[in-house]
């Protein structure tokens, strides 16, 4: 597909112009982008710069390896000291701190901890290492999780014997309604995932605008893109209503994606999940149902988990929040640097801090 018409700068420049068209006047608005993805476009290209004053663009909890709590990383680090265990993940993981370690620290302390770019990856480590047992570590959202399903799905076809997931999967609707009912934070408008919308559709997010009147718009990660998006919400604002739009159309469906939901559903259920900076939310985490039990890390090794202790002063949960940016973490740039990452938001790439420290 041709991208060109999204980055065409003067079709930007009549975006903005319709955005400052529909600015109002004597209050600010602010605006949540969920997605790290379009945390790092906004950061990128400059577009918090092209806003007009009464428009404030806030970034929210869309980074999944910021939002996946200490406890999550502690309990990884506990299966990583498991004999024979070796660890599949994500890169940004390895260098993710726990209360007292990362993967990294154990990788260094002989640990077999392994980079793959999918579940897939692991299923076949797992058969090419028959005396070994292997751990994937299943973090993501709604984009993600349909991949694992289908990874759980053909061990068990396969009768593999040696893969088995850590499952701290998260969905994205319930941090959403968590987030808009957030007494410390003002939100009038919302930036909805490109990604995720992909494969849960744009209903899911319709009782943000029917129950809490807030305008939300799916849009992808191109500078036009972004300010499609943007304008699209305050001629909501401007008009005076809350719908949830897509204007990422030639990626998101209204229904979404059938047979990645229905991967999900075969193989997960719905738990409580604890997100880091925000707490533990209802229906917004997923397990590993029965049925493939054995495919459960966490119930196969039963490690000892040490206790989970938080970093003094780093402020991460509050960016996630979008109570504070980077630059207000006593720790950015002095202590916490992409080199020495004290908080996930500094290790992802996806992360508002190392967006931050990247481009501001």
């Amino acid at each position: 597909m041709d991208l060109t018409a999204f980055k065409d700068p003067q079709l930007a420049k009549g975006l903005v112009e319709s955005i400052r068209s529909f600015a109002p006047e004597g209050r600010e608005v602010t605006l949540m982008e969920v997605c790290g993805t379009h945390t790092v476009s906004i950061a990128r290209n400059g577009i918090r710069s092209l806003m007009p004053d009464s428009v404030k663009l806030s970034s929210g909890p869309g980074c999944p390896v910021c939002v996946t709590s200490n406890h999550d990383i502690d309990k990884v680090i506990a299966l990583a000291r498991v004999p024979g265990v070796i660890i599949t993940t994500f890169g940004d993981m390895t260098r993710v701190p726990g209360s007292t370690s990362s993967l990294l620290a154990e990788q260094a302390n002989g640990a077999d901890v392994r980079i793959v770019y999918s579940p897939l990856d692991a299923l076949r480590i797992a058969q090419e290492s028959p005396d070994a047992q292997v751990v994937f570590v299943g973090v993501g959202f709604e984009t993600t999780t349909p991949l694992v399903a289908m990874a759980i799905k053909r061990a068990a076809d396969a009768g593999l014997e040696n893969f088995s997931v850590y499952a701290a999967h998260k969905n994205m609707p319930g941090a959403l309604e968590a987030i808009v009912n957030d007494p410390q934070l003002k939100v009038d408008a919302l930036i909805l995932p490109g990604h995720v919308s992909t494969i849960i559709g744009a209903e899911p997010y319709r009782f943000l605008a029917q129950r809490y009147g807030i305008p939300g718009v799916i849009t992808g990660f191109e500078p036009n893109d972004m300010l499609q998006g943007i304008a699209m919400i305050m001629r909501q604002i401007a008009e005076g209503r809350a719908d949830v739009e897509i204007a990422y159309s030639r990626g998101v469906m209204q229904e979404g994606n059938p047979t990645a939901l229905a991967a999900i559903e075969e193989v997960f259920r719905t738990v409580p999940a604890n997100w880091r900076g925000i707490g533990e939310i209802p229906g917004s985490g997923y397990e590993i149902r029965d049925k493939f039990a054995a495919f459960d890390a966490m119930k196969r090794f039963a490690p000892q988990v040490e206790e989970t202790v938080e970093h003094a002063g780093c402020r991460c949960g509050d960016v996630l929040r979008g109570i504070i940016t980077p630059a207000d973490c006593p720790l950015f740039r002095k202590v916490c640097t992409p080199e020495n990452p004290i908080g996930p938001c500094m290790v992802s790439s996806e992360g508002a801090c190392a967006a931050y420290y990247r481009y501001y």
